[in-house]
């Protein structure tokens, strides 16, 4: 498992598991990560943004997943450690793709060239499907790249969560009439993802506009065929309450 040597000995330096998880997470700064992996040669042993990228529950390192725990930003430079389920399931749609026929007139050509994220929801949204999955023909592309959360609190089970200037990125935002629609866009098999992907945006963009503030999941899962999943937090403000309202495989013709 990536980066467990690594953990292991901030765990070790800074007796994270002496800890009471069920009184609060445990505070662990930049600085500190830093001071205890310095001797470790490897770029991915040390640095701080790839030690606390745990995207999915396999990508935790071992102590992590033996104890239960997982890692959030509080604020820029500040993480907590939390005991507690950090993740959501993306569940496998079996259905056949739906033959979905693109609202563009031609095909784009310039969109069949590599193979990013990026390009693979910007054809999604060209051809208008995610217009016809979110019931919004009047839809538009506002939101893109990374930006600063405002100060909001949440809860993890018991525990009460403070952040501030956490920086966040959304791989495209939309605005309609009534709505924001929110993407996560990955181009590879996913199962499960950290629900901070998702719940961080959302609640910054709740902060900014009066509109209803939708989350989508978004993942190629074949040659032309693209996943879509739609969730929603039922209690704004308790991170677990995420839940997924629908889903949809598309084959675009």
């Amino acid at each position: 498992m990536a980066n467990s040597a690594s953990w292991a000995k901030i765990f070790k330096d800074y007796e994270i598991l002496k800890h009471d998880f069920s009184q609060s997470p445990f505070p662990l700064t930049a600085p500190q990560i830093k001071k205890s992996v310095q001797k470790f040669k490897a770029t991915g042993e040390k640095e701080v943004r790839i030690l606390c990228k745990q995207d999915t529950r396999e990508d935790r390192p071992e102590i992590f997943q033996k104890n239960g725990l997982f890692i959030l930003p509080s604020k820029n430079g500040s993480f907590l450690i939390i005991k507690g389920e950090g993740y959501v399931d993306l569940p496998e749609i079996r259905d056949k793709p739906t033959s979905y026929t693109s609202k563009l007139d031609f095909v784009p050509e310039t969109s069949q060239i590599g193979d990013s994220e990026m390009q693979h929801l910007d054809l999604a949204y060209a051809s208008s499907l995610i217009r016809t999955f979110t019931e919004d023909p009047s839809l538009v592309l506002t939101i893109r790249g990374r930006k600063f959360t405002p100060k909001f609190e949440f809860f993890v089970g018991k525990q009460v969560i403070e952040t501030k200037s956490v920086q966040t990125e959304v791989d495209a935002g939309y605005e309609g009439k009534n709505k924001v629609v929110l993407v996560e866009a990955k181009n590879k098999g996913t199962k499960n993802v950290i629900i901070r992907q998702l719940y961080y945006p959302y609640r910054q963009w709740q902060e900014h506009t009066k509109k209803k503030v939708y989350t989508l999941f978004f993942e190629k899962t074949g040659v032309g065929v693209y996943s879509i999943w739609e969730f929603e937090f039922t209690d704004p403000k308790d991170y677990n309450s995420i839940k997924l309202v629908k889903s949809g495989k598309f084959q675009i013709s």
